[in-house]
């Protein structure tokens, strides 16, 4: 029915010819539906269909580049993650927008994965937030911003949620929620969010709602499982994340969520092969290919954990999260130079201030620029880590140990008992301790004698 064409990687279709259907609109004006892109963009789902990813994601690109307008066509491309941040950027620089439709390159540039720094990022969104559009083009002209679309506020969400912004984000998505309590996307978003922070009655309440709403959708059964994950019933919140995958194959965070469910239980096999079959469907997302790398790093097969994070820094170059991964890797393995420069890296890739998602980061660094001796820079990042959460055991010890390193034992005192006071009973800290004790007696007793 749609032919026998030929497309090519970059969406160029052969054996076909344009065609156009003129209607009227509101306005009494001529506008073309451009059935070229119409039918590549058909062509495209048949393909999805029949579980053909590859040929669908050239036809999607046919049907986008064919007609810029043709939104669907890059929903599916977005949605289904079947292009890299690179390959997202090279689509999105080669459509041809008319000049009234200027704002949708910018909407367009905030739907694709926001790893870029925060300025560009953030400009994105106050260029596209000024735009203007005539909202009732029968009558008077009235006309208004995009600074309250949902939409757009959706997609400022998804940025703080992968920039680790979860208040943030639970915040915004909980406003458009009460505005638009349908849009599923944004749902979907603080379904995560709530998760993240930990909100267990949230999720509880959202998946009673959206199972008794959509029992037919995957994100329904995707809510019943976040919240069993949640309140750590691993076994329970795998059987409803299979249950999102079954209804619909193509749904990523059910995947992602079935594979850390078993992985919080240290069954690895599994969530291996959870996170396998995430990175075949979705070769343009990065996180199943680093969630296996980290499975790999907790059995301490660094090698091949360092191979799969630089695939997901290949298919995402800009997430701070796998930097920091690197360095971990670098660290086991020794390389602390090499550390030290992923987790720079990492930092200058994450908005500023910092949060207390990334203080084990800058505790990280801390552990490198000691074991490289460079106490004093050390000390600055552990003080820095310090100022995102003064709950950490492991900048405690690693301050005292530099001190202690240093021959400065009262400091190093000072910072053990600390250590100890978040937990009595550990092992480092306790030996550590009265050796520092023993050392600043021995020198207190060594500077009287030579008084003497």
């Amino acid at each position: 029915m749609l032919g026998d064409a030929k497309v090519d990687e970059d969406g160029n279709v052969y054996d076909t010819k344009d065609c156009n259907v003129i209607y009227m609109d509101k306005d009494g004006e001529d506008r073309e539906i451009n059935i070229s892109s119409a039918i590549c963009f058909l062509r495209g789902r048949a393909y999805e269909a029949l579980e053909n990813r590859a040929q669908a994601r050239q036809w999607y690109k046919a049907a986008i580049k064919a007609d810029p307008l043709c939104y669907e066509a890059l929903e599916c491309l977005i949605e289904n993650h079947m292009l890299t941040c690179e390959e997202e950027t090279s689509v999105l620089s080669s459509l041809q927008f008319d000049s009234e439709d200027g704002w949708l390159s910018s909407f367009y540039s905030c739907l694709i994965k926001k790893y870029d720094k925060q300025n560009v990022v953030e400009a994105k969104f106050k260029e596209l937030e000024k735009e203007t559009c005539n909202n009732d083009p029968s009558g008077p002209s009235f006309m208004h911003t995009l600074r309250n679309n949902t939409d757009l506020l959706a997609c400022k969400a998804e940025y703080y949620h992968q920039c680790g912004e979860y208040q943030k984000c639970f915040e915004l998505t909980s406003i458009l929620l009460e505005k638009d309590p349908f849009h599923l996307k944004c749902t979907l978003v603080h379904l995560v969010a709530a998760m993240e922070l930990g909100h267990s009655n949230e999720l509880y309440l959202m998946a009673c709602n959206l199972v008794k709403d959509y029992p037919q959708k995957a994100l329904s059964w995707f809510a019943v499982g976040c919240y069993y994950s949640c309140i750590k019933k691993y076994e329970q919140s795998r059987r409803y994340f299979s249950k999102a995958t079954s209804i619909d194959g193509t749904f990523l965070p059910a995947w992602i969520g079935y594979g850390n469910a078993y992985s919080a239980q240290e069954e690895g096999d599994q969530a291996m092969s959870a996170y396998r079959t995430a990175a075949r469907l979705f070769p343009g997302c990065h996180l199943p290919t680093l969630f296996i790398g980290m499975e790999y790093m907790r059995t301490r097969s660094y090698k091949l954990a360092d191979q799969f994070f630089m695939q997901a820094k290949t298919i995402c170059p800009s997430d701070p999260l796998v930097h920091n991964e690197l360095g971990v890797v670098a660290y086991h393995m020794k390389e602390y130079s090499k550390a030290v420069w992923w987790f720079e890296k990492t930092l200058a890739h994450i908005p500023s201030p910092l949060s207390e998602m990334w203080e084990p980061t800058v505790v990280n660094l801390a552990h490198a620029y000691r074991k490289l001796k460079m106490y004093n820079d050390a000390i600055l990042c552990y003080e820095r880590a310090l100022a995102l959460s003064t709950r950490s055991l492991s900048t405690y010890a690693g301050l005292a140990y530099t001190y202690h390193l240093q021959d400065n034992f009262t400091a190093a005192v000072t910072y053990y008992h600390k250590a100890l006071w978040l937990k009595p009973d550990d092992q480092f800290c306790t030996e550590m301790l009265s050796i520092a004790l023993v050392d600043e007696a021995r020198r207190g007793v060594d500077g009287e004698s030579e008084l003497l």
